[in-house]
């Protein structure tokens, strides 16, 4: 490992892939799957795993067996297991599943937030205010998101005080920490350097990258630079936005592990572990994992088993 000047020490890796890598999918993931994913995920280390949404399955159908999933959830000490909220109905449900922590998801532009949430720029907080409020009376913790933070396919570039204001407006109303969202991946680290830093402090920022133009770990990077130590990853790089066409998926919880590690920071997290469960998902979803250091893992073990069994193999 080689350590360099101005990063943090560690980094709490938010595990995303239960929730946004899997609400894609078009076929239905068994829910004994996603509860023994989960539970891998928790033995690779991980502190926080997004677990589900209580969405309504009109709008996602992957995650129709929310309270279900939660209800056979084998849930360990030290380990966090929020879930999406989009609306009060959505807290009430997750009220009576037992949940300690939510998230709730918002937009930093006018046309996202009418196409994801049929609400304004402004009028998406008339939804948002409620849950929190009412989450917080309840002694629930409360993640923000705030999608399309560099741009968005309808409207191009976002403005960085755009961003700002909605994000601003979101940890004053309660929230322990905003994620900022690039939701299509046209983000780039002088961009994401910027935005960081315009908030003032970056002690309750966290980033999500896509990695739609290749991008993802040098826009970590950058934000770590400036300060953040939490970075949502999905396991082997699964998911994207439905709502946006050319997005890729999540930066691969296992490509910023690889890139970690090699820094010499502290993720807690197992990266053989993280591996083997990536190509373990990756057989049930029916495809390889898109992540780049799972290809090469997952081959280079693969090779050796071969090598292994020549050289055991008889010989004439």
């Amino acid at each position: 490992m080689h350590k360099l000047d101005g990063l943090p020490e560690r980094v709490t890796v938010y595990e995303v892939g239960p929730r946004d890598g899997l609400q894609n999918e078009k076929a239905v993931v068994p829910v004994e799957v996603k509860a023994e994913f989960i539970g891998r995920l928790a033995a690779a280390g991980h502190t926080v795993i997004e677990t589900t949404s209580f969405v309504h399955p009109k709008w996602v159908p992957q995650l129709a067996d929310s309270g279900e999933l939660l209800a056979m959830l084998e849930r360990r000490p030290g380990i966090r297991y929020p879930v999406l909220v989009p609306n009060l109905k959505g807290l009430d449900r997750a009220l009576e599943s037992g949940v300690e922590e939510i998230a709730v998801f918002a937009s930093a532009t006018e046309t996202f937030a009418n196409r994801n949430l049929n609400r304004g720029l402004e009028s998406q907080f008339e939804m948002f205010e409620p849950v929190i409020a009412g989450a917080l009376e309840h002694g629930l913790r409360v993640r923000a998101y705030v999608s399309m933070v560099f741009g968005d396919p309808w409207e191009g570039p976002t403005p960085i005080e755009q961003v700002v204001g909605v994000g601003t407006r979101l940890l004053d109303l309660g929230c322990f920490e905003l994620s900022l969202g690039d939701t299509i991946g046209v983000g780039t680290p002088g961009h994401a350097t910027a935005l960081v830093e315009a908030f003032g402090s970056p002690e309750r920022l966290a980033v999500h990258f896509h990695d739609t133009y290749g991008q993802a770990l040098a826009n970590t990077m950058a934000a770590l630079k400036a300060g953040v130590t939490v970075v949502d990853a999905s396991t082997g790089g699964i998911g994207g936005c439905p709502f946006a066409g050319s997005a890729t998926g999540n930066l691969a919880t296992e490509d910023l592990v690889w890139m970690l590690d090699g820094l010499g920071i502290e993720t807690g997290l197992n990266l053989d572990e993280l591996v083997a469960t990536s190509v373990w998902l990756a057989e049930r979803l029916g495809r390889p994992s898109p992540s780049r250091v799972v290809q090469a893992l997952s081959q280079t073990a693969l090779s050796q088993t071969a090598l292994s069994q020549t050289a055991l193999s008889p010989k004439d």
